[in-house]
């Protein structure tokens, strides 16, 4: 499933558009399904400033280990308590369950707004899995 009204990166990555220049981040669809159930999730820094494609955090699944990279600039303003580690009711399927929904995982304020543009449409993005 891909979501029309979200930007995507090439490595997997998606980011909706909030209001006040926020950008909310998580993993796709595609994504969730390569990685397989989501165990855990590191727990991230609210407040830090971020470049895009810097690491954002881990992702660990009952087959592998993956890294998060931000896909815009920004500073991290809110982090999902349900999917990060560190929270009582932390529940990392959500990922798996609901990645453009309740499965986010972080929102950034963007300091370049721009870096949006760079970003693939829901039909480019459907070519780039489709070719992998």
């Amino acid at each position: 499933m891909i979501d029309p009204q979200l930007k995507y990166t090439p490595e997997h990555e998606w980011v909706r558009l909030l209001e006040g220049g926020v950008a909310e981040v998580g993993i796709t669809d595609f994504a969730q399904e390569q990685l397989g159930e989501i165990v855990f999730v590191d727990q991230l820094e609210e407040g830090k400033e971020v470049k895009k494609g810097d690491f954002l955090c881990t992702l660990e699944s009952i087959k592998t280990v993956s890294d998060m990279y931000a896909p815009v600039s920004g500073r991290i303003i809110a982090i999902n308590p349900a999917v990060c580690d560190g929270d009582p009711q932390f529940a990392p399927e959500l990922i798996n369950k609901a990645p453009y929904t309740e499965g986010w995982i972080a929102r950034l304020v963007m300091s370049e707004p721009s870096q949006v543009d760079d970003l693939l449409d829901d039909s480019a993005y459907q070519k780039l899995i489709e070719a992998e």
